[in-house]
């Protein structure tokens, strides 16, 4: 034991002489579209103590500070590094003096950068309203303020339940006057968290105001604590946070016993170099020393430890429970971190990535799935895929212990298994179409890694069914492959959707475009090279896509930054791409681009990152390659290498078998990193992939025609049998047979046609197309102009009878954004009639509101028309469920000409998010009908 003491005396001391938290600067990424935040936290820590400058829930506010702001509205103790939606914010002081004040107008303070400073552990700044120094620093699960009161008079500290999320509960208890006791209860992205705290000062404050409602049951959710100081007089503070009750927030502020706030921030930043120590660069430029520890200290940042100092948390099924044997965390953006956070986890804490998946386990248990983007214990439901089964299987393949292996395949095959999120139509047909779900290009190709992924654990674990069952659904991303133009793409009903624009951003990708997508086959890379025809073509695609205009198209995405032609480093779908060239050969393109994007996208400054910071994965990847080394398959356990960007890297981590690199360092000796190449050399399943036979393209002009619609099948190879049938009304009591598929074909009714691949291999899946004859020949001619995003296949989709549905993101409406709606319908004839209706779609969150009225006129020639009737909206713009409305005028009339006006609600009001954008609401229109 006293060899133990002192060599864990002597790696403290040591990591602490070196001080590499010197070099982080916590202000990187707080402006430009990082959405960072500069405030006081420890590794992995419960609290995160920073100042709030956005209350509106912007995007460029998600993290609650924006380095272009110049007012403080208070410091709470959460808040999330680099997402892209807004959430936290909890427990929110300020100190004031003067009369206390409830209005966060009045209570907030104006400040200068000239006066603040951060810190690894730290944060400082002075607010000028009332000459107030504030400083902060922070435990794991304890924040530290120390305020200095520049003026005598009354000094105030006001809390505010009420800051930022909406409030669904709240309780401000006086203990007594030092102690108070919170709850607060809200909702925002997390639909449902708990943050119970614990307040104490070094000083008897008296609460002389207090806000309290019926809302709450008559609690106090805003109160002042107060007294007289003296000039340079200090207050000081701890609040102790748990996500699981009074008890525990008591139990957490044990963490600090005293009231010494320097012992507290040299506590603070001696956890910080315990964990910078992992990694010792060498360099003379100070810039690249702070962008590299400040990278190395945002993954750092999170997850979160969720539990109290006695293992109790709060789980997925909103029950408290105990943890055995491991920590339980949370804030897991695993569609970002998955590709480069979480490989570089299993190479500097193998113990917490261990922790990380006995935390997904637990949900599992708790809440029937692994997480998909897990936020306090909830489940946000926010981005793709089911990542969590790529970090269990890289960790599983890498030889890291401390979780049960059958356990995390049972929960991994098990949300997988799912019917929800286009699941069900994957599992059925072998990828996603438009019809089926929004952004079905990406989920398609992301499930099919995740795929991939449990079949690398079912292989580890000797499961040979499940293996091939996986490998199969791992090939899934052919079925998107269109081997005519080269490019991933959207497939609506049976066919590639068109008009067809690689550049374009839509509804059918995840933040990104066709040119991002196309590269994502991680698990198939030779399989990839193979479809593309080959090294040289696979190495022209490349080339082109870093060689072309850097400008997208379609709808505008503010997560799209960074680009090099049509690679957005901004994005994380981009990460891995400058690797692929070492797939054919051509390591010193992957070295030119890697080295571009170090040298350019990363910057020593406020808006030193090219994209939202995005939970540690935009700096884990400035890390990892500046090591040379980057994990392109999780679930290989293998890096892909180029040069390292400084001369010399020393390793300070456990069992690590190369313990230092240099610029000079080979390839195969930087593979020998974490000791993984071993293991990727011990197995050789890894390079062997089940081939499927990818479906065929029905294809035809439109899904809905009015006499005759021509119908052609195809399949990739000119040699393979397709076969199909036709099902329609008239012989749905015929024996179904497939016959072989020679030549195109017309139908002249509503059909469904199915058809599938037979080759020498085996056989496709079986897909199908429905085509719909019109139940009218009307035509309209649309007045305004619908966003080429939102076009329900053009006017006549405004008249085919198909009927969008509550996902809009499917395509199936048409979206008018700053404009009224209008069209002219021709009826060809006079005709009698008795009702008009038109129907409309609400999204709020989505810019989409329901007009405020509709006009219905009538005409006999098309000029002089007559207004039938008028139909106030009734929907509430501030409901915020999806809502369609079909607005219906009973009338008795005869005419040959229609007019629908549907006027606009206009620019969003103050209490939309989009306010702040200046932004103008959507309508969107389906079917116009009439009787």
């Amino acid at each position: 034991m006293r060899n133990f003491l002192l060599s864990l005396f002597f790696f403290v001391n040591l990591a602490w002489s070196q001080d590499y938290a010197k070099h982080v600067n916590p202000f990187i990424g707080t402006g430009g579209h990082g959405h960072t935040f500069p405030g006081a936290t420890t590794p992995y820590g419960m609290v995160q103590l920073s100042p709030d400058t956005r209350i509106d829930g912007s995007w460029d506010g998600c993290s609650g500070y924006h380095y272009s702001d110049s007012i403080i509205y208070g410091f709470s103790h959460t808040h999330l590094n680099g997402t892209g939606v807004s959430d936290y914010g909890d427990i929110l002081l300020m100190p004031t003096m003067g009369e206390p004040s409830f209005d966060n107008k009045s209570y907030s303070s104006a400040f200068s950068h000239a006066n603040e400073k951060a810190s690894a552990g730290f944060y400082s700044v002075k607010l000028d309203k009332h000459n107030i120094d504030v400083r902060l620093t922070a435990s794991t699960r304890v924040g530290f303020h120390e305020y200095t009161f520049n003026k005598a008079g009354q000094a105030n500290i006001i809390l505010d339940l009420h800051h930022r999320d909406k409030l669904l509960d709240g309780k401000i208890r006086v203990i007594d006057n030092k102690t108070i006791e919170i709850l607060r209860r809200s909702e925002a992205w997390a639909r449902d968290q708990y943050v119970y705290a614990r307040i104490e000062f070094n000083v008897p404050l008296e609460m002389i105001k207090a806000f309290a409602s019926s809302e709450y049951l008559g609690n106090i959710t805003k109160a002042s604590f107060s007294k007289k100081v003296k000039k340079g007089e200090k207050i000081v503070v701890k609040v102790s946070l748990s996500p699981t009750g009074y008890e525990g927030a008591k139990l957490n502020s044990t963490e600090i016993k005293h009231w010494d706030f320097e012992k507290v921030k040299k506590d603070a930043e001696l956890l910080w170099n315990k964990e910078l120590y992992k990694i010792e660069v060498t360099s003379d430029d100070k810039d690249k020393l702070a962008i590299f520890y400040t990278a190395l200290y945002h993954t750092m940042m999170q997850p979160n430890i969720a539990q109290d100092i006695d293992g109790k948390y709060r789980g997925r099924d909103n029950q408290i429970h105990q943890a055995e044997g491991f920590d339980y965390y949370t804030v897991f953006s695993l569609w970002d971190t998955f590709r480069g956070a979480h490989p570089l986890y299993t190479l500097i804490d193998k113990k917490r990535t261990a922790d990380y998946i006995n935390t997904f386990i637990k949900q599992y248990e708790q809440g029937g799935r692994l997480p998909v983007w897990e936020l306090a214990s909830n489940e946000t439901d926010c981005m793709i895929g089911y990542h969590s089964v790529s970090v269990i299987a890289d960790a599983m393949v890498k030889g890291i212990e401390g979780f049960d292996y059958e356990k995390a395949f049972e929960a991994s095959k098990a949300s997988a298994m799912r019917d929800v999120l286009g699941l069900e139509a994957y599992k059925k047909n072998g990828f996603i179409s438009i019809d089926d779900d929004h952004e079905s290009v990406s989920k398609t190709v992301e499930y099919a890694y995740d795929d991939w992924c449990i079949a690398q654990m079912a292989m580890l674990l000797d499961k040979k069914e499940e293996y091939q069952y996986f490998m199969k659904r791992s090939q899934n991303w052919k079925n998107l492959f269109d081997w005519e133009i080269g490019f991933i793409r959207p497939k609506k009903n049976g066919g590639w959707d068109k008009p067809f624009d690689p550049r374009e951003v839509n509804n059918n990708f995840t933040e990104g475009n066709a040119w991002q997508y196309t590269f994502f086959v991680p698990q198939d890379i030779q399989g990839m090279i193979h479809a593309y025809g080959g090294p040289e073509k696979f190495e022209a695609k490349l080339d082109k896509m870093f060689n072309s205009e850097s400008k997208t198209t379609g709808r505008e995405q503010v997560d799209v930054t960074g680009l090099i032609g049509q690679y957005a480093h901004g994005n994380e779908p981009s990460h891995h791409m400058a690797y692929l060239y070492n797939y054919i050969g051509k390591p010193k393109k992957t070295k030119e681009k890697v080295k571009y994007i170090l040298d350019n996208f990363y910057k020593n400054a406020p808006d030193g990152l090219i994209g939202n910071e995005d939970c540690g994965q935009m700096s884990a990847w400035y890390v990892l390659s500046s090591m040379g080394i980057y994990q392109v398959t999780p679930g290989i356990p293998k890096w892909e290498t180029t040069t390292p960007y400084f001369k010399r890297i020393k390793f300070n981590i456990d069992n690590e078998k190369i313990n230092e690199i240099s610029q000079l360092t080979t390839a195969q000796e930087l593979n020998r990193i974490g000791g993984f190449y071993e293991e990727a050399i011990k197995s050789s399943n890894y390079s062997k992939y089940y081939n499927i036979i990818p479906v065929p393209v029905i294809q035809a002009e439109s899904k809905s025609f009015k006499d005759k619609l021509k119908i052609e099948i195809k399949s990739q190879n000119s040699n393979d049998e397709i076969y199909f049938i036709i099902n329609n009304e008239d012989d749905y009591l015929a024996k179904k047979v497939f016959v072989k598929y020679t030549k195109p074909f017309e139908i002249l009714q509503t059909s469904t046609v199915e058809a599938y691949v037979k080759t020498n291999q085996g056989q496709s899946n079986t897909i199908s197309a429905t085509f719909f004859k019109k139940p009218n020949n009307y035509t309209i001619d649309i007045q305004s102009k619908y966003n080429p995003q939102y076009h329900a296949g053009g006017p006549e989709g405004l008249l085919d009878g198909i009927l969008g549905s509550e996902n809009w993101r499917k395509g199936d409406w048409q979206g008018y954004q700053s404009q009224d709606f209008e069209a002219v319908i021709d009826l060809q004839k006079e005709t009698k009639i008795k009702k008009i209706s038109a129907h409309f779609l609400q999204d709020t969150r989505a810019w989409i509101l329901m007009p405020t009225e509709v006009e219905f006129y009538t005409s006999n020639d098309g000029k002089n028309f007559i207004k039938a009737a008028t139909i106030q909206n009734s929907v509430d713009p501030k409901e915020y469920e999806v809502v369609l409305k079909e607005f219906t005028a009973l009338v008795q009339t005869k005419a040959k000409y229609l007019k629908v006006v549907a006027k606009n609600f206009g620019k969003l009001p103050e209490w939309h998010q989009g306010h702040p954008y200046d932004g103008d609401a959507f309508i969107f229109i389906d079917e116009i009908t009439v009787n």
